[in-house]
């Protein structure tokens, strides 16, 4: 069926909300006519997020929000075209359209219905909803890394300390940093201001030599980031390939995944982030994963590190490298050394790989 055929619309709830004054045509294209072909005619599904639909009104966040990292997923560009090489810039293009544009974060995946890459639908009956659910838009898309991480679905591993409390992901991440306000060109999640921070909320906790707590007394602010302590085992994929099935339709595969903790070096060391130790995590990327659309596309594989910055939303106060002093200090286990990295990654981690734990 249609997406317009098989959506539930709550005529009720939807004629008390200010966009139905507007008409459906303003939004969905088509044409305002009694012929049900003619007016569902070259329909735009779903609502479009552009400055020239939700943007002729909300002025101050169409523009942000179309040119933000959550519409545009710039940080996945900066990490392939990095691997890969001008010449074949174009053939990732059409990978991405394919495989990665129905990731894309328009105003209605958050404010109206479901993401696209969950099935779409209605979320409250086209009734349109200034924070979006937690279930089914924020994770519906964060799914098997932040998701299961935040709900604590791995086994013997707890929730994130902020999940028991009861704190939905709009209490961290506000509209401002969903729209993109005052982010302009950043490079990918990672890049410009650390906000949200931990120091954000718990401004009463100090680091450094003038705090009352020890442990932070003894390591500097620089020394790591807050994660290296207070998260715990999270998900490492090995690789992802993406292909089509004979009609055409894209599918990916991931091979292999595993659970792990693992502490590297930081691989960019900047103003913002200035940790010479955070968690690692290995990304779903191998020399071959785009192979279904050419040979050799990621000839600057070594580019990039494979195990890369982590900040797992699985925080907890206590965790079993806060236990002891050696839960650390002499413990390789939770360091990435190099007998963790495949042979084949080993150039591109030479620069997050630890020699060996810190020792006590």
């Amino acid at each position: 069926m249609e997406p317009w055929e098989r959506v539930w619309i709550d005529a009720e709830a939807f004629g008390e909300d200010i966009h139905s004054y507007i008409n459906c045509t303003e939004c969905h294209g088509g044409e305002a006519v009694d012929d049900f072909e003619a007016a569902h005619a070259e329909q735009i599904t779903p609502v479009v997020n552009s400055p020239e639909v939700c943007g002729r009104c909300h002025v101050d966040n169409g523009q942000p929000a179309w040119d933000s990292l959550h519409n545009q997923l710039t940080g996945y560009d900066t990490a392939l075209y990095a691997r890969s090489a001008p010449e074949h810039y174009g053939t990732l293009e059409e990978m991405e359209a394919n495989h990665c544009n129905s990731c894309h974060a328009t105003c209605g995946d958050c404010h109206v219905s479901q993401p696209t890459s969950v099935g779409g639908g209605l979320v409250k009956g086209h009734d349109f909803y200034t924070t979006p659910s937690m279930s089914q838009n924020c994770t519906a898309c964060h799914g098997s890394r932040v998701k299961d991480e935040y709900y604590g679905a791995h086994e013997d591993i707890s929730s994130d300390v902020h999940f028991r409390a009861r704190m939905a992901c709009t209490a961290c991440h506000v509209a401002d940093e969903m729209h993109g306000i005052d982010m302009d060109n950043l490079a990918n999640r990672y890049d410009g201001t650390q906000d949200p921070s931990c120091e954000s909320c718990h401004e009463d906790i100090q680091l450094g030599k003038d705090s009352e707590i020890r442990e932070h007394e003894i390591h500097q602010p620089e020394d790591m980031s807050c994660q290296v302590c207070h998260s715990t085992t999270y998900i490492n994929c090995i690789n992802c390939h993406v292909e089509q099935t004979e009609n055409g339709t894209p599918f990916f595969t991931v091979e292999e995944n595993f659970l792990g903790f693992y502490i590297g070096l930081n691989p960019e060391v900047t103003e913002e982030r200035p940790y010479r130790l955070v968690p690692l995590r290995h990304v779903p990327i191998d020399r071959e994963s785009f192979s279904f659309y050419g040979e050799n596309l990621l000839p600057n594989y070594d580019a990039r590190p494979t195990w890369v910055y982590a900040t797992p939303h699985n925080i907890q106060r206590n965790t079993p490298q806060t236990e002891t002093c050696k839960s650390c200090h002499d413990n390789n286990d939770i360091f990435l050394t190099i007998d963790k990295v495949a042979e084949d990654e080993l150039i591109a981690n030479e620069n997050v790989i630890v020699e060996e734990a810190p020792e006590w």
